[in-house]
């Protein structure tokens, strides 16, 4: 039962990893961690170990979902590349921040950040871009409507911004595409289902550099990846598929209330011990 019910928890990471351009570890790193206080397999997970065998996961979230979103023209590889060059490193840095970590500092922070997310989803919708810079990089999309979007970033800008979404990642073991979609959109001006393709590709990038870190330092639970990984390879490709049919409105309403609730009950875990 134990494993059925970790294959279920990375079906849905992948599902809603893909879908909105998280990468899934949002999803992983709480379920381990508040499962390991109910289910016996799964008993003395580490921080450590939460987050890497999230960031090992979300190597074939990212596969899957990026494949998807390749066959659908939607990923932008110069941008996803050169938000790398900030990713790449800031995960590493990640990485080694994580070391020190005790287990319930690490569920405060992490449920603390989880409301961060939440919130920043609840007010994406009513925020406005800020107008594109005349300067730096500027590009065109055209969808399957015809329509044309122009989009553009200073290279600058959009590798510091992805360096810290790449610490972030390499710290929490998430994606990073909670933060890199809402800039990608807000200040890029790239068109809502490119930047999740995108923040996709460049969260593939990252956590191949990441999880090879925590697999050197020993963070990989070997047996729950193995679980993990079927549902979240399936779910990238369901992801994508839901992304590209449908408007996500219902589906971040609940990702929105499971954010929170989940949030309250790691740092109530943290706080008390319990």
């Amino acid at each position: 039962m134990e494993w059925i019910l970790l294959v279920i928890v990375g079906l849905v990471a992948g599902t809603f990893g893909s879908l909105l351009g998280l990468g899934g570890g949002i999803i992983v790193v709480p379920a381990l961690l508040l499962l390991s206080s109910t289910v016996g397999i799964l008993a003395g997970v580490t921080p450590q170990v939460a987050v890497g065998t999230s960031l090992l996961i979300m190597i074939f979230t990212g596969l899957s979902s990026t494949l998807a979103y390749i066959k659908q023209k939607k990923v932008d590889y110069k941008s996803g590349l050169l938000f790398f060059l900030g990713s790449g490193p800031g995960a590493l840095v990640g990485v080694w921040l994580n070391r020190y970590l005790e287990v319930e500092p690490f569920l405060i922070y992490f449920g603390l950040f989880m409301i961060v997310v939440a919130i920043v989803l609840i007010i994406r919708p009513y925020l406005k871009p800020i107008p594109l810079s005349e300067k730096g990089v500027k590009r065109t999309y055209v969808n399957d409507l015809g329509e044309s979007f122009e989009y553009g970033y200073r290279p600058a800008v959009a590798i510091s911004i992805s360096f810290v979404v790449g610490m972030l990642s390499g710290l929490f073991g998430i994606g990073g595409g909670s933060l890199m979609v809402p800039a990608m959109i807000m200040l890029f001006h790239f068109p809502p289902h490119m930047a999740v393709a995108t923040s996709m590709f460049m969260i593939l990038l990252s956590a191949i550099t990441s999880s090879v870190s925590h697999i050197v330092l020993g963070n990989v639970n070997w047996l729950y990846a193995l679980a993990l990984i079927p549902g979240a390879y399936l779910g990238g490709i369901a992801g994508a598929a839901i992304n590209k049919r449908l408007s996500s409105n219902a589906l971040l309403i609940a990702f929105r209330i499971f954010l929170i609730i989940a949030a309250i009950r790691l740092i109530y875990q943290g706080v008390t011990g319990a």
